[in-house]
């Protein structure tokens, strides 16, 4: 997956501000799974997804409109990890009158990549 931001904190609080379109936000997490796609033979490549996930989602699932896919993603963040988004970066969550669907998936992306970049040794600074 080309053209894709690095993750770095600032990643993460363009994710959560808004900042990022829905399909790169997307293809931050599939990457992070491990999905590929594969110009050349136009299908996904999952030989890197682990097989709970491969099994439930031959292709990448999108999280953004799909709750089933987005209560997935939170149950594969460690219970340590789970509040990373507040420890790490101090976001307080969204205002009562933010508190939409697409947002919170999105809060739930980010947290769920920021524990992805905890649990793979990336820079958290």
């Amino acid at each position: 997956m080309t053209n894709l931001p690095p993750l770095t904190r600032q990643t993460i609080w363009a994710i959560l501000n808004n900042e990022l379109d829905d399909d790169t936000v997307n293809r931050l997490v599939w990457n992070g799974l491990g999905y590929r796609y594969d110009e050349t033979l136009g299908r996904w490549e999952t030989s890197e997804v682990s097989p709970e996930w491969r099994e439930a989602y031959p292709e990448p699932p999108n999280f953004i409109e799909s709750r089933p896919a987005t209560v997935k993603l939170t149950r594969a963040i460690p219970a340590q990890n789970k509040q990373l988004l507040k420890e790490e970066l101090g976001f307080s969550g969204y205002k009562v009158g933010e508190l939409v669907p697409r947002l919170t998936r999105r809060a739930t992306m980010a947290n769920w990549l920021l524990s992805y970049m905890q649990q793979t040794g990336l820079d958290l600074s």
